[in-house]
């Protein structure tokens, strides 16, 4: 990961603050009544994830502010964390290129029958190469963040797995409350299975990948894909999906004040995702009350230091209960975002290699 890479993943949600004083942070608005922090002790991060948590603490000179504060133009705008990703990177002598030996390609949306789409396929690929192909969702809240933001993952996934990768971006709430997000993101599905084989790739090996908000659309692609007799996906992977409108969860409470992702941020996505209070039910957001019966293996991987993390817990749950295979991993001591840090974050690296086997375990099961 690039240090533009990683400072974006890092902006899209403001700075960080797990394990810092909460004077340094005094802008931060509290979490909701709902999900005050709980009396269990916080967690630690790990050595990794402490230095990228040390290193923004040291922007907090800079007064950045909480996006739960903030209108959602103003949160798009929000000041980068390129100043700690820096010193992180220069510190630690990282020089990773996110982009070696990938073709990154975007192609206007004339071209893409309107979806914005970014291409990460191995170099040397042939035309008729029959890779197999992953169809990635970024994160976000639906409501901020791009392409760009979320760029780390898809190269990592391209790069491990060596097979394409189609990144889809979806329009943003407020401006197009849900569910566009979620409609956009399987028109968008169905568009790359419909021309895989025309690229020369093999329409028989798809898979889906989404972090966060993403997270969910994936499970909701797969959903659909079940639903409308589209080609199925061979395997899901959902890291730190959201799952659950509610915010009277475990993690919600005792992960309060965490960051990148704090319970009042997640209130304040809803806000602004939601064209009526109903929608809270509705089982695309709240998809711990889907039926999710039939769908294809599903990994779900999830960060201890954040308030997602029950979210994924309920979500593994009801998936066994609905007879899907699904495996579950928690990693220790990582936020909210860590999935993309592997410059940085030996965790990360771990748990991208996680998720490249059962992906690749997919691809071999495919007929």
């Amino acid at each position: 990961m690039s240090l533009r890479h990683l400072a974006a993943a890092l902006a899209a949600t403001t700075a960080i603050a797990v394990g810092v004083p909460s004077a340094v942070w005094s802008q931060s608005s509290s979490a909701p009544a709902a999900s005050a922090p709980s009396s269990t002790p916080a967690a630690a991060a790990d050595a990794d994830m402490g230095k990228v948590l040390a290193a923004l603490a040291a922007l907090a000179a800079l007064g950045p502010k909480p996006i739960e504060s903030l209108s959602p133009a103003e949160a798009r705008r929000q000041p980068s964390a390129a100043d700690a990703a820096m010193k992180v990177i220069k510190d630690d002598k990282v020089g990773a290129k996110p982009h070696a030996g990938l073709t990154v390609t975007d192609k206007p949306a004339a071209e893409t029958g309107g979806h914005r789409l970014r291409w990460y396929v191995p170099q040397g690929t042939t035309a008729n190469s029959n890779l197999p192909v992953i169809v990635y969702f970024r994160g976000g809240g639906w409501v901020i963040a791009d392409l760009d933001t979320y760029d780390a993952t898809p190269s990592a996934l391209a790069r491990k797995t060596g097979a394409a990768v189609v990144s889809v971006d979806y329009p943003l709430a407020p401006e197009r409350k849900f569910p566009a997000a979620h409609e956009e993101a399987v028109r968008a599905y169905t568009y790359v299975t419909q021309n895989a084989k025309g690229w020369g790739y093999d329409p028989a090996k798809i898979a889906i990948v989404g972090e966060s908000a993403g997270g969910n659309l994936a499970v909701n692609t797969a959903l659909a894909a079940r639903d409308q007799n589209l080609t199925k996906p061979v395997a899901v992977v959902s890291v730190y999906p959201v799952a659950a409108t509610t915010m009277d969860t475990p993690s919600k409470r005792d992960q309060a004040n965490a960051k990148p992702l704090n319970t009042a941020m997640l209130t304040w996505f809803f806000s602004h995702v939601l064209a009526k209070d109903a929608d809270k039910q509705d089982p695309r957001l709240n998809l711990v009350a889907a039926d999710l019966k039939g769908l294809p293996p599903v990994t779900v991987i999830n960060a201890e230091l954040d308030p997602l993390r029950s979210d994924g817990d309920m979500l593994v749950e009801k998936l066994k209960a609905a007879g899907v295979e699904t495996t579950h991993k928690l990693y220790t001591g990582v936020t909210h975002e860590f999935f993309g840090m592997d410059a940085v974050v030996a965790k990360a690296g771990e748990a991208q290699d996680f998720a490249v086997a059962q992906l690749k375990k997919g691809f071999g099961g495919a007929r």
